[in-house]
């Protein structure tokens, strides 16, 4: 079977870990053995920024680590046993911006992504090159190869009223907490997706949303001309899994993101009609997965309530069979 997901990061690369369980897929550090299975993740660039002079792709590394046994497994991002000495001696120099800490085992990625993409290596490229260290067992591909980056109309009452800024800066150094007034994945109108993103759609026989953030991850990917219209043309079902429990974000700050692209409530119900039925002409769903206990009525699209909670891979295993079995109701 030829499953494609699309995913953001660190829920996203924990999703695609109970993926690969649910079709029996060799785990984390086990050889990688042939099977009949296929597992394609399109990964979200809207993250990506440059940093003192380095290409940095978090959704992309978060995904690799995860999956290649390098991530520390307790922060959800970045190396295990990770050390901060260029990081310690930036702030010495006063090196802006002292708020986004690279760590030293982290840095050699950038450093190859960052010189590869400076010799004319595409962004695709570099992560199959990347991946042929860490061996993820799934195929990793970043939605577009062109520069696509998130920024945020933010409240600035020191700047006249507000400013953008990118996208990490709200997140990582604001905690999301000054009002997002509007959330644009800047370069994304002038992007395309990749032949390898679009053959990889084409080809499925399932197409899964992770329940990585609706705006700023999966938004951004749908984002990107043609890519919603693959997601359309497609014969495969699309299935895809709240990210929203109970009313409240699985994780990070949706909820802040949904506000900002014009009010969305945080509700399993809102985000599936936001994502919409493929019946409807931009409409991206066909199942709908929400966790036990929340309703949903998203016209045109089956719903079905399970436990969405990813406490282990096994429970994620169960989420993601849960999806393949949604997916099939509606062959």
């Amino acid at each position: 079977m030829k499953v494609v997901v699309l995913v953001g990061g660190v829920g996203g690369a924990r999703f695609l870990l109970g993926v690969k369980a649910a079709l029996g897929l060799p785990a984390i550090g086990e050889p990688q053995q042939e099977s009949g299975h296929e597992v394609t993740a399109v990964v979200n660039v809207g993250d990506d920024v440059w940093m003192h002079g380095l290409r940095v792709c978090p959704d992309l590394d978060t995904c690799m680590y995860t999956l290649g046994d390098g991530i520390d497994t307790e922060k959800g991002w970045g190396r295990v046993d990770e050390s901060w000495s260029v990081k310690e001696e930036l702030a010495a120099y006063g090196a802006e911006p002292t708020w986004f800490g690279l760590g030293d085992r982290d840095i050699a990625t950038h450093l190859v992504r960052s010189r590869m993409l400076r010799a004319g290596y595409s962004l695709s490229a570099v992560t199959e090159a990347l991946c042929d260290r860490w061996r993820p067992g799934v195929r990793l591909l970043p939605v577009t190869d062109e520069r696509v980056e998130t920024h945020v109309a933010i409240d600035a009452p020191e700047h006249g009223g507000q400013r953008a800024v990118h996208f990490q800066e709200w997140w990582v150094r604001y905690r999301a907490e000054p009002k997002a007034h509007a959330i644009v994945p800047v370069g994304a109108d002038e992007a395309k997706p990749t032949p390898a993103v679009r053959d990889a759609i084409a080809q499925a026989d399932v197409v899964l949303l992770a329940p990585s953030n609706p705006v700023v991850s999966i938004g951004t990917l749908l984002a990107v001309p043609g890519f919603r219209t693959a997601l359309q043309e497609t014969s495969a079902p699309v299935v895809g899994l709240s990210p929203i429990i109970g009313g409240r974000p699985l994780r990070g700050m949706a909820d802040a993101c949904l506000t900002a692209i014009g009010g969305v409530e945080s509700t399993a119900e809102a985000v599936g009609r936001h994502y919409g039925s493929r019946q409807d002409e931009k409409g991206i769903l066909d199942g709908w997965l929400v966790h036990t206990d929340d309703e949903a009525d998203v016209p045109g699209v089956r719903v079905r309530a399970v436990p969405l909670l990813m406490s282990d891979v096994d429970a994620t295993a169960a989420m993601a069979q849960a999806a393949f079995d949604l997916a099939q109701e509606g062959r």
